[in-house]
């Protein structure tokens, strides 16, 4: 009888089905490409329907909370919600280590920029987890951030004296270097500054200015990467992570690589020849009606001259501020893949 009724026991153990889990998520932006065409079907169809309904999620974006920038990843550290996705950058004031992700003029192309992400991976990795409490389940790109100006340009010297909104820290770096001026502006309040001569040019991703329309105040672009990629990293609060079964990590990691991030890279590049058709009118626009700002090329010798002074005096001031091995770990993992090294 006892044995039968520890059969009994265990049978029903078996058939009942995982514990449900319900996961708060933070979303990025909720008007740009990223989330309405990756973020929003990922969290709010894809996982729920591979689980099979064991996992249902509750999903916003940090615009719509109201959250301040800097604040998304240390909220996420202290558990008020289980999992927050948006810009790297928006978090290097508490971890000015985590610059080394995104470097500007680096990576030329997708390809470069997702070898250049998965080299910085495990860094990161530390980073989120000693700084924010947090493991990192994905890092996708915003396309490459390009340079909006409501001035006259014809290229990279003609920045001189501007006021320009960098999308970064060691973006606002370089343009110092470069004899701009870099201007602290959220990216919600830019068209207003380019309109009231607040700033002359600003610093995002081809498609998030075609979006948002940055392109009704603003009549050059220069689609150089001053900005690098600015990579959006997806973590999840570290005590939710090591409070579900091997099975529900494997499973939310699996479906996040395969069915998140690599389509959200996959689109990279082509987003990027589209967006600029988009805001010039120089080719199809397949988001909507092309629009005519002025295309800048930028030459090669401004491409020169930008990584000179990236290489010779952004990084080394950047490895100075971030302190400790960063920068030795950085010329090991990221130098290596795209052949800088910061002396």
């Amino acid at each position: 009888m006892r044995n039968s009724l520890t059969l009994l026991a265990a049978s029903m153990t078996l058939a009942t089905p995982a514990m449900a889990e319900n996961l708060a998520v933070v979303g990025s932006w909720s008007g740009l490409p990223l989330h309405k065409q990756y973020e929003a079907p990922f969290w709010g169809e894809t996982l729920p329907a591979a689980s099979g309904g064991d996992i249902t999620i509750e999903l916003t974006t940090h615009n719509q909370m109201g959250l301040g920038l800097g604040d998304i990843y240390p909220l996420l550290g202290q558990g008020v919600y289980d999992v927050a996705m948006t810009v790297a950058d928006y978090a290097v004031a508490d971890a000015p280590e985590l610059e080394g992700l995104d470097v500007p003029l680096i990576a030329l192309s997708a390809d470069e920029a997702r070898a250049m992400v998965d080299a910085a991976r495990p860094m990161v990795a530390d980073i989120y987890r000693d700084r924010f409490n947090s493991h990192v389940l994905a890092i996708a790109p915003y396309p490459p951030q390009v340079v909006f100006c409501n001035a006259d340009i014809a290229g990279l010297d003609d920045l001189q004296g501007l006021k320009v909104r960098a999308s970064g820290r060691m973006t606002a770096k370089l343009l110092e270097a470069l004899g701009a001026e870099g201007v602290n502006v959220s990216f919600s309040e830019v068209p207003g500054a380019l309109q009231k001569g607040v700033v002359d040019c600003a610093v995002t991703g081809a498609g998030s200015g075609y979006s948002a329309g940055w392109w009704e105040v603003s009549t050059h672009l220069m689609p150089l990467p001053l900005g690098g990629w600015d990579p959006v990293v997806t973590a999840m609060n570290l005590d939710k992570w090591n409070s579900l079964s091997s099975e529900t990590q494997d499973l939310i990691q699996a479906q996040v690589t395969a069915e998140f991030e690599g389509p959200a890279w996959a689109s990279a590049q082509n987003a990027l020849v589209n967006d600029i058709a988009c805001l010039t009118g120089n080719g199809d626009c397949p988001a909507g009606d092309a629009r005519s700002m002025a295309l800048v090329e930028a030459s090669d010798a401004d491409f020169e001259k930008a990584r000179g002074i990236l290489v010779s005096e952004v990084l080394p001031e950047w490895a100075e501020r971030a302190g400790g091995d960063w920068a030795e770990r950085w010329n090991a993992s990221v130098g290596q893949v795209v052949g800088v090294t910061i002396n």
